[in-house]
């Protein structure tokens, strides 16, 4: 018994030896690795952002400059979204924010929006999106042309009252077969527009200054 108990409190050594050792591998490649991943996610975002807005516009490091807010009744989820600014010389130049259109006919799509200081939208993306293949996926910028309509337009262009897919009475399109996708994405760019323009003081003041939901 005396020989077992030796032999499992060996093992028990060996293992713990083996969980200590695996431990502190994972926290050294973890460290290593770090910085080497949030640097490749700036990156990656601030390719997102610049396909929006040219880097010759601002001159501030726009993954460094954000705030959180939440406000589900104008960007389409309970969660916080990330609002990014560009800036140049410490003035304004423009918002970014990944809102939803979570009405879209197979869930939530969520977007890319840019909007300049001035309310005209520096374009829109989708990041995500389950809608039905050959038909809704055509809000897809390599599927379709079509998300590109919306650089340049702002509440006045066009008019509030059109700003909806042609169906409805709209000035945008819709795709054959597939309405409510678009509709959806018109929907959440234009209630965008309109949080932008409500709370843009706060948007662009310092991360610090928090911005208080507001209902629409």
């Amino acid at each position: 018994m005396n020989a077992i108990a030796r032999g499992m409190g060996v093992a028990a050594l060996i293992l713990t030896g083996f969980a200590v050792v695996g431990t502190g591998l994972v926290a050294v490649t973890y460290t290593a690795t770090r910085d080497i991943i949030a640097e490749t996610q700036r990156k990656a975002l601030e390719a997102n952002l610049n396909q929006l807005v040219p880097t010759d516009r601002y001159d501030n490091r726009v993954a460094e400059d954000f705030i959180e807010v939440t406000a589900p009744e104008w960007l389409g989820t309970d969660q916080p979204v990330t609002v990014y600014r560009a800036r140049k010389d410490g003035q304004p130049v423009a918002l970014f924010a990944t809102p939803y259109a979570p009405d879209g006919y197979s869930g939530p799509i969520q977007l890319l929006i840019g909007v300049y200081a001035d309310g005209t939208l520096a374009g829109a993306r989708v990041l995500a999106h389950k809608e039905t293949p050959g038909l809704g996926d055509g809000i897809e910028e390599r599927r379709s042309p079509w998300i590109l309509a919306f650089a340049g337009k702002s509440l006045n262009n066009p008019e509030p009252e059109r700003w909806k897919v042609k169906k409805d009475g709209g000035a945008f399109d819709q795709f054959t077969g597939a309405t409510i996708t678009p509709r959806a994405v018109v929907k959440a760019t234009r209630q965008f527009l309109e949080y932008v323009q409500t709370h843009q003081a706060q948007l662009f003041a310092p991360a610090t200054t928090p911005v208080k939901e507001q209902k629409s």
